[in-house]
């Protein structure tokens, strides 16, 4: 190539029309070409791959760099056969927390990538920094933060939030544990129902996942409050100590949202009979707490005319996502229920300056920071090179508004009260396992009659829950084989619970219903329910036949 060639691969430097014309007219085929992929009918682009562990053997063996580059009319080809059976977001996709992109979303990230700069320092991405300063005033005015007081920045994941709040709490009890280390006795805390993230997290900080402690759960998939208290009583009376508790508002599976007051007021009252210092408390908000966007909804007047049903499921979920301002850090993934591309979500603590304790000497680094030029360096960041994605969060606080937000998440609210009721009435061995209601409904099958009821209150037998167990890992099976048609999602852990004859606790299958696509409405339940119900008969057929099978192999024993 020459080097003319090669600079006609980068935007221009003079913003000429010609070469202008080019990167949009490129962008606008991959755009057609994608487009000419989907379906409503399915829940995938274009046709699936066969991706079975020959597939990826053979991508190992024949992939090479080329030794001359493509044009890039070829490139955009190879694109667009990486594309090919992709899940997508009609609305037949109600699988996890995997949200569409929206186009302000697209374009805020179009903006980050255009500018491209780091978001480490202003002097290099200025505009990250003024979008992230924005995003996060916007947030913590949001949840009840004073944004006089409160700062974050955007981070990888929740699990990124969930880390830096983790050394957070190290920091501020151990202001020289950077240098010197971490005492061996400390404890984190979290729910059964909570995310694997702080699981990581206590591996990486070198806690040790020994001291993770599992919180039960109740009912609803929250934190159990009486579990807590004995177990940090525990743990203070042998000689630990609890540093952490993160406090899920909006589990994952279940949508399960623990009370951060109750928390709160647990660390207090041990405060005082124990004498421990305060515990850093982390609301993982990363998914459920985009509905403190109701905090403030007048539930009295309901101005956007939401359903009776509808105001009652969110009354319910703003009743314990009103005391997350309570936390002293929390997160917002954005690439969940904001709609942005990955990856952007937002950690906020609420003592903005605590954030100090974490920040580099700036002889550390020595090529950024500080000057008599630029007043915006992250530091504290575990990142160095970070990405402007404050950008894509802010085009979408943007163009959403509080009022497009809470359309989009009562929708959720409306769709699985619809499913709920339809399933229920038309699959009576089927049970609705979460009660909290929200964007997920987790579903779980059983042989005769639904017996969440017992299961959950400890009468079932550990080789009843097993075997239920197993007759919801083939529905799964059957589900995930047909998701082009309707793409569900599944899981081995919502919840763990009591055996009437074990000292253990067993994990719980089921099924869910994760309505995280906008185009997925009430009018479609009808449907979902007919495409589920050739697949739990074949489920439940092939348990009856096992258990025939099973008679007539102990008659012959006999």
């Amino acid at each position: 190539m020459e080097l003319q060639e090669i600079q006609r691969l980068f935007p221009s430097e003079d913003g000429n029309k010609e070469q202008q014309q080019y990167l949009l007219d490129l962008m606008n085929r991959l755009i057609k070409e994608v487009d000419s992929y989907k379906n409503p009918n399915k829940s995938i682009l274009g046709e699936t791959k066969n991706r079975d562990d020959d597939f990826y053997r053979q991508l190992v063996e024949q992939s090479i760099v080329p030794q001359s580059g493509k044009n890039m009319s070829a490139v955009v080809e190879d694109l667009l056969e990486l594309v090919k059976g992709h899940p997508y977001h009609t609305h037949k996709f109600v699988t996890n927390v995997l949200p569409m992109a929206s186009i302000p979303g697209i374009i805020g990230m179009l903006t980050t990538i255009l500018v491209n700069g780091n978001n480490l320092w202003d002097v290099y991405g200025p505009a990250g920094a003024e979008a992230e300063v924005k995003v996060v005033s916007m947030m913590s005015k949001l949840v009840g933060y004073d944004h006089t007081k409160s700062f974050g920045y955007t981070t990888w994941g929740g699990q990124g939030a969930v880390f830096t709040g983790l050394r957070l709490a190290i920091a501020k009890k151990y202001p020289k544990a950077k240098e010197e280390g971490i005492p061996s006795n400390l404890y984190c805390f979290a729910s059964e129902g909570a995310h694997y993230s702080l699981l990581k997290s206590v591996e990486a900080t070198g806690i040790g996942s020994n001291h993770l402690i599992r919180v039960k759960t109740t009912e609803d998939h929250s934190m159990d409050i009486g579990d807590l208290k004995e177990k940090l009583v525990n743990v203070i009376e042998a000689g630990g100590i609890p540093i952490y508790i993160v406090a899920t508002t909006g589990t994952t599976d279940s949508f399960g949202i623990d009370n951060v007051k109750e928390v709160k007021d647990v660390i207090a009252s041990l405060m005082d009979t124990h004498g421990i210092e305060d515990i850093h408390v982390h609301a993982d908000s990363a998914l459920g707490g985009f509905y403190s966007l109701f905090n403030s909804y007048d539930f009295e007047k309901n101005p956007l005319q939401f359903e009776e049903n509808v105001l009652e499921g969110l009354a319910s979920i703003k009743e314990r996502m009103q005391y997350v301002s309570l936390a002293d850090s929390l997160c917002f993934d954005f690439q969940k229920l904001g709609q942005t591309p990955y990856l952007t979500s937002l950690f906020l603590a609420k003592d903005g300056g605590s954030l100090g304790l974490l920040d580099l000497e700036e002889f550390e680094t020595p090529y950024v920071g500080n000057r008599g030029y630029g007043s915006y360096h992250t530091g504290y960041t575990l990142e160095c090179s970070r990405m402007a994605s404050s950008i894509a969060i802010y085009a979408a606080l943007q163009a959403f508004g509080v009022e497009g937000y809470q359309q989009i998440l009562a929708n959720y609210v409306r769709v699985n009260l619809a499913f709920r009721e339809k399933l229920e009435k038309q699959f009576p061995t089927v049970s609705v396992i979460n009660p909290t209601i929200g964007p997920v409904s987790v579903f779980r099958l059983y042989g005769e009659k639904a017996e969440w009821k017992e299961e959950i209150a400890g009468k079932a037998s550990s080789t009843a829950i097993e075997q239920t167990n197993q007759l919801n890992q083939k529905l799964f099976e059957l589900l995930g084989r047909d998701r082009e048609e309707y793409f569900f999602g599944d899981t081995k852990k919502v919840c763990m619970i009591a055996a009437n004859d074990s000292e253990e606790r067993y994990p719980v299958y089921a099924s869910k219903f994760f309505s995280i696509s906008p185009f997925t409405e009430e009018k479609h339940m009808d449907e979902i329910i007919a495409f589920l119900k050739p697949r739990i008969a074949e489920v439940l057929k092939t348990a009856e036949l096992v258990t025939e099978q099973e008679g007539k192999e102990l008659e012959l024993s006999y």
